[in-house]
């Protein structure tokens, strides 16, 4: 990002940053965690306003493989991407159903 600031483009691009799998709350044999549900996800660029969407997950509250129970949903920050910055509306035709979007995007 620093470098896309350089490049004066900074407030032409968004970045989404993921991972395909979460981590388990309790601690395994090897005094770390295992793979598991739920995680988080970072959407970062100049354009992006900061901040918090969704609710925290529980760390108490798991499910019966001890996992995290997500709050919210991936498509509903992929409509809020491709809705808010993309500005393509009928996000409904892409992801299979309606989610709203956070507004998390500065007007441009």
């Amino acid at each position: 990002m620093r470098d896309i600031e350089r490049l004066g483009r900074s407030g032409q691009v968004v970045l989404m940053i993921f991972s395909e799998f979460g981590r388990r709350v309790p601690e395994n044999t090897s005094l770390g965690t295992d793979h598991g549900t739920a995680n988080l996800m970072f959407v970062v660029g100049k354009p992006v306003k900061g901040g918090h969407y969704g609710q925290p997950p529980s760390l108490t509250q798991l499910d019966a493989g001890d996992n995290l129970v997500y709050t919210t949903d991936f498509r509903r920050v992929y409509a809020s991407v491709i809705e808010g910055w993309l500005g393509f509306t009928r996000t409904a035709e892409l992801l299979r159903g309606r989610f709203e979007s956070f507004a998390m995007f500065d007007t441009r």
